[in-house]
């Protein structure tokens, strides 16, 4: 697929000394390609939703886990930090 896409950009480009509405043409193919290949104008495609989805999932398991962690510990380490700065 991008062999044949080369090829075209690369005959438009040739096309171009003919006429520069071939370059034109080429233009806007590469640009089309470009942002085709980053996921669009600034938006997420599919795999960026789905791994930040996973991200967001774990983050807010370890803040669950580590507010209910904290509340159960929280007097212990009050009293170790006092004994440390005694």
């Amino acid at each position: 697929m991008i062999v044949l896409l080369t090829l075209i950009v690369m005959t438009l480009l040739g096309l171009g000394f003919l006429n520069a509405l071939w370059w034109v043409a080429a233009g806007v193919l590469i640009f089309g390609l470009y942002h085709h290949r980053r996921g669009g104008y600034g938006g997420w495609n599919r795999e960026d939703e789905a791994g930040f989805r996973d991200y967001r999932d774990y983050r807010d398991r370890q803040d669950r886990w580590g507010r209910r962690y904290a509340r159960q510990r929280r007097g212990r380490w009050l009293r170790e930090d006092r004994r440390r700065h005694e």
